[in-house]
C-alpha cells in the first residue's frame, strides 16, 4: 500500500512538471508571436464574391469573380477577380486591385499576391503605394506587412510634396518615413536637382540624407557637391561633409564641413576653407569662412589669409580676422575692400610688411597699414605711425609714410643709410625704390661708397626737405634748400649720428616666406613707436562770433 501511494506521488509530480513546462513553452512561443506582431492562426475572410466556384483544375483555389472583397488583419481587398488559398492562406487578386489600411495606406495594381501567414504582398503592374501625403509609383511592389517595408528593383519614383524622386532600386519604411534609394537616384524639385547614387529621404521632415558623392544644382545655377550631410528640400540648406563644395558663377568655397542656406544666400565652411575668385584673381583661407552669396562679403578666421594673384608675383596675407566687402558684385565695375584686423602679416617676392590692422581698398588702389607698421623691399625698410601704399596695376607705385617716418637701407650690418622726418614719400619704378621726398624735420645718415666698394666718409645732414633720386639701386642725386651738414670718417661717426633716436632694424620681424605669415612676431621691448598726438584747430562756436 505504501510502495502504492509513493508511485502515485512520484507520478503527479512527474505530470506537474510536464504540465508545467509546457505552459511556459506556451507563453514563451505565444510572447514571442506577440512581439513580432504575427498570428499564425490568424486566417483571411472573404467578404463578398458575385461568384465563387472551384474546378479540379485550379486544385484547392476557390475562384472569386465580381466585387470580390477580403480581409486580414487590419487590411481590406477590392479586386474584379481571385484566387482564394484557404489552407494556404493566401490568394492571387486580379483586375482593379486596391488593398486599403486604414485611413494611411493605399495600394492599387493590376494583380497582386498576398500570403497571409508571412503578411507579404507582392503587387504587379502599375503599382502607386500611397502614405499620408507621399505617393510611390513602380511597376513591382515587394510589401512586408511585418516590418512595413515596400520595396522595388525595377525602377519607381516617389512623389512628395514639391519633391520627385526617382531610382532604380528604392525601399519605403512606413514607421519611420524613411526611403532609400540606389542606383540612379534623381531628385527633382523646381528649386534644384538632386543627383547621386544612394540616398536616403524623409518624407515626415522632406530631408534628404547624403552618403555618397552628390551633386546639387539651384535654379539660379548654384553648384554644391557633398559625400555626406543632409538636404533640406523645403528649406534648401545645406550641412555637409568630406570635403565638400559651392560653386556660383566664377567663385567657389571648398571646406572639410559647409552649411549652406540657399534661403539667405549664406555659407558657413569649416576646417581647410578656401573661397576663389578666379574673375578677379583672390582667394580667401581659413579654419573658418562666412560668405554673403547677394552681396559677396565674406569673413574668415583661425588662420586666415587673403591672396592676390592677378600678376605673377602674388601677395600673402594673414590676420587674425579677415573681412572683405564687395561693391557692384556681376556687374563689370565690381570692386573689393579688404579689411584685416590683428597681427597683420604680409609677403610677396618684391615686399613684405607687418602692422596691427590694414585696411585695402581696391577701388583706390590703395592700402592703409595702422599700429606700429613696417615695410621691407629687398634692403629697404620703411616704417612710421601709419603707412598708406599705392598701387598701379597690382604693383606698388607710391608709399606714403605718416609720422616718425624712417627709411633705412642696410649696407652690411653695422652701416644703414637713413632718412627721418614727419613724413615721407617713397616712390617706385617697375617694383623697385625710385626716389624719396621727407618733409619736417629731416635728418639724413648716407654713407658714401667708393668705386671698390668701401665706404670710408659719412654725410649726416639736418634740413626740413629732401629729394633723394636712385639709380642702379643705388643714391644718384641728392637735393635739399638750407641744410646743416658735417662729413665724418665712417671710423669717426658719432654714435647718435650714425643711428637715427628711432632706428631698429627688424629682420628678426620680417616675413620670410607665405607661410611665415602665419608666425607672429613683434617689436622687441622699447621699441615701440609712441603715437604722436594730432593737435586740430579748436572749432569756433557761434557764441564767439556774436561777442565780436
Amino acid at each position: 500500500m505504501t510502495n502504492h501511494t509513493t508511485t502515485l506521488h512520484t507520478m503527479m509530480k512527474h505530470r506537474i512538471l510536464f504540465v508545467s513546462i509546457l505552459c511556459f513553452m506556451v507563453c514563451v512561443v505565444a510572447n514571442a508571436q506577440v512581439k513580432s506582431g504575427r498570428k499564425t492562426d490568424s486566417r483571411i475572410f472573404l467578404i463578398h464574391s458575385d461568384l465563387l466556384y472551384k474546378t479540379p483544375r485550379e486544385g484547392n483555389a476557390e475562384i472569386l469573380v465580381g466585387n470580390v472583397k477580403l480581409s486580414h488583419e487590419g487590411i481590406y481587398l477590392d479586386c474584379d477577380s481571385a484566387r482564394f488559398y484557404r489552407d494556404d492562406n493566401s490568394f492571387d487578386a486580379y483586375g482593379h486591385v486596391k488593398m486599403v489600411q486604414g485611413d494611411t495606406l493605399s495600394l492599387v495594381s493590376d494583380s497582386l499576391f498576398y500570403d497571409g501567414f508571412g503578411m507579404q504582398a507582392h503587387a504587379r503592374g502599375n503599382v502607386v503605394l500611397i502614405h499620408n501625403k507621399s505617393k510611390l509609383t513602380t511597376n513591382k511592389l515587394d510589401y512586408d506587412r511585418v516590418y512595413g517595408v515596400g520595396m522595388y528593383i525595377d525602377g519607381g519614383t516617389l512623389y512628395d510634396a514639391d519633391n520627385v524622386l526617382t531610382s532604380y532600386w528604392g525601399q519605403y519604411t512606413l514607421s519611420t518615413h524613411e526611403a532609400f534609394f540606389t542606383d540612379n537616384v534623381e531628385l527633382n524639385n523646381p528649386k534644384f536637382n538632386l543627383v547621386s547614387d544612394t540616398l536616403y529621404y524623409y518624407t515626415d521632415t522632406e530631408f534628404a540624407k547624403i552618403v555618397t558623392p552628390t551633386n546639387i544644382t539651384t535654379e539660379d545655377g548654384t553648384f554644391v557637391y557633398g559625400e555626406a550631410g543632409d538636404y533640406d528640400t523645403k528649406m534648401s540648406r545645406a550641412n555637409l561633409l568630406n570635403r565638400s563644395y559651392i560653386i556660383k558663377d566664377m567663385r567657389k568655397i571648398i571646406g572639410d564641413s559647409l552649411h549652406y542656406d540657399k534661403t539667405t544666400g549664406i555659407s558657413e565652411a569649416f576646417g581647410d576653407v578656401i573661397l576663389t575668385d578666379d574673375e578677379n584673381l583672390c582667394a580667401l583661407k581659413g579654419n573658418y569662412l562666412w560668405y554673403e552669396e547677394a552681396t559677396g562679403n565674406a569673413l574668415a578666421t583661425d588662420n586666415a589669409v587673403a591672396m592676390e594673384y592677378s600678376s605673377p608675383d602674388t601677395l600673402y596675407v594673414h590676420a587674425d580676422t579677415l573681412r572683405m566687402y564687395t561693391f557692384n558684385l556681376d556687374t563689370d565695375s565690381v570692386y573689393r575692400n579688404l579689411h584685416a584686423y590683428n597681427h597683420v602679416r604680409m609677403f610677396s617676392n618684391d615686399v613684405q610688411g607687418v602692422c596691427d590692422s590694414m585696411v585695402t581698398l581696391e577701388l583706390d588702389s590703395c592700402t592703409y597699414m595702422y599700429g606700429q607698421p613696417i615695410l621691407w623691399n629687398e634692403q629697404q625698410q620703411v616704417f612710421g605711425e601709419e603707412i598708406h601704399v599705392y598701387n598701379n596695376d597690382s604693383t606698388i607705385d607710391w608709399i606714403h609714410i605718416l609720422r616718425q617716418a624712417m627709411t633705412i637701407e642696410q649696407l652690411d650690418s653695422v652701416s644703414y643709410n637713413q632718412v627721418s622726418a614727419r613724413e615721407m614719400m617713397c616712390y617706385f619704378k617697375d617694383g623697385e625704390l625710385e626716389h624719396n621726398e621727407a618733409h619736417g624735420n629731416v635728418y639724413v645718415t648716407y654713407f658714401i661708397e667708393e668705386d671698390d666698394g668701401s665706404r670710408l666718409l659719412a654725410n649726416y645732414t639736418e634740413t626740413s626737405q629732401l629729394f633723394l633720386y636712385m639709380q642702379d639701386k643705388k643714391v644718384n642725386k641728392i637735393w635739399m634748400p638750407k641744410a646743416q651738414g658735417t662729413m665724418f670718417p665712417t671710423i669717426m661717426l658719432p654714435n647718435d649720428k650714425r643711428y637715427h633716436a628711432n632706428f631698429a632694424w627688424f629682420d628678426y620681424i620680417r616675413p620670410v616666406d607665405k607661410d611665415d605669415i602665419f608666425v607672429w612676431r613683434g617689436k622687441g621691448e622699447g621699441m615701440m613707436l609712441k603715437s604722436t598726438p594730432i593737435r586740430n584747430s579748436p572749432r569756433q562756436k557761434l557764441s564767439d562770433i556774436k561777442d565780436n
